[in-house]
């Protein structure tokens, strides 16, 4: 917009804060603000009446025309792209005769992915149930078992000084 760097945005708020002082700067930074708001909003609404009466006027249809003037072979493409659009949203692959060829392989296909995916959520089941497996036993040969406890001794057998005889 106007290319300002951050050494002019701080060389621009030292001499407000000189100029205006500390105790209105927050204000004047409000009005500015706002200020800048006002102005970017009718920027926004002028931008948006010229593209209203462009529209209006038939500059986009023109626009396109000196497109296909100049890139025939891009107007061609664009041609192509929305044609191929269509027919896809048009096509249903769900919804085929079932006695024709398309429908039987349609069907052999829905079959096949139904195996594929079966396939694959049981070896997925497997892996997990292996990695849990290898996870535990690793988990127990980390572990090291307690050593055993002495057993408390009789106090009177090894007291010294308490000798019976």
């Amino acid at each position: 917009m106007f290319d300002l760097g951050w050494s002019e945005l701080l060389v621009i708020g030292v001499v407000a804060l000189i100029v205006v002082g500390p105790k209105d700067l927050p204000m004047l930074f409000r009005n500015v603000g706002r200020f800048v708001g006002k102005a970017k909003g009718m920027a926004r609404e002028f931008s948006r009446a010229m593209n209203d009466a462009a529209d209006e006027s038939g500059v986009k249809e023109m626009a396109k025309g000196l497109k296909a003037a100049t890139n025939p072979v891009g107007s061609a493409m664009d041609g192509v792209k929305s044609a191929t659009k269509d027919l896809t949203a048009a096509i249903d692959p769900t919804k085929f005769d079932p006695d024709s060829e398309t429908g039987k392989l349609a069907a052999e296909r829905a079959e096949q992915v139904r195996k594929i995916q079966a396939a694959t959520a049981r070896k997925a089941a497997e892996r997990k149930a292996r990695e849990a497996e290898e996870a535990e036993a690793l988990a127990r040969s980390y572990e090291t078992p307690a050593e055993p406890t002495p057993a408390p001794q009789d106090a009177s057998k090894d007291a010294p000084g308490d000798s019976k005889t």
